[in-house]
């Protein structure tokens, strides 16, 4: 059948896919959602993470060696915040989103969200990056994070410290 119409002739894995579903415990929907994001994030890993008090949760798709920025500007200097970037299309908020809060300054272009309960800033929208999220690897959750290697940025001149960086910019392309 076509593929909208939600039913699929899969021939002789019929069998496999029956016994893949029952052991695992899945709806055909989870499945071809475990299937998909192993294929179209292949070499990545599912992180979860979130804010200290569990009202935030996400899942974000990224190497289990993480590259991370540790910046100088005014406001990660004051709340310590080291983060990695990952594309927009590889983060999803699982709860909370009624939870969050936004503070911005100078350009506005930085989305700095955070939870109205505990105040922890799991993630946020970065200037250098808005198509994308910076994730405070502190709020992951145990057991996927392999390394962290960190860079130094030096946001207090942001604008030549992006100009001049490499890769910075392409973080948030898929």
């Amino acid at each position: 059948q076509s593929p909208g119409s939600g039913a699929f002739d899969l021939g002789a894995q019929s069998g496999r896919w029956a016994a893949f579903l029952e052991r695992h415990r899945l709806s055909c929907e989870e499945a071809a959602r475990l299937l998909l994001d192993a294929y179209e994030y292949r070499g990545l890993v599912k992180h979860t993470g979130g804010c200290h008090c569990g009202a935030v949760r996400f899942e974000v798709w990224a190497s289990a060696d993480l590259h991370v920025f540790n910046c100088n500007c005014s406001i990660c200097t004051k709340k310590q915040n080291r983060h990695f970037i990952v594309p927009a299309s590889r983060f999803k908020l699982l709860k909370g989103a009624d939870n969050l809060t936004t503070y911005t300054f100078n350009t506005h272009r930085a989305q700095h969200t955070f939870c109205k309960t505990c105040g922890v800033q799991s993630f946020y929208t970065p200037r250098s990056n808005p198509d994308g999220y910076g994730i405070a690897p502190h709020c992951l959750d145990d057991g996927t994070v392999q390394t962290i290697a960190t860079e130094d940025i030096n946001g207090k001149e942001w604008e030549k410290a992006v100009k001049e960086h490499k890769t910075i910019r392409d973080m948030s392309k898929p």
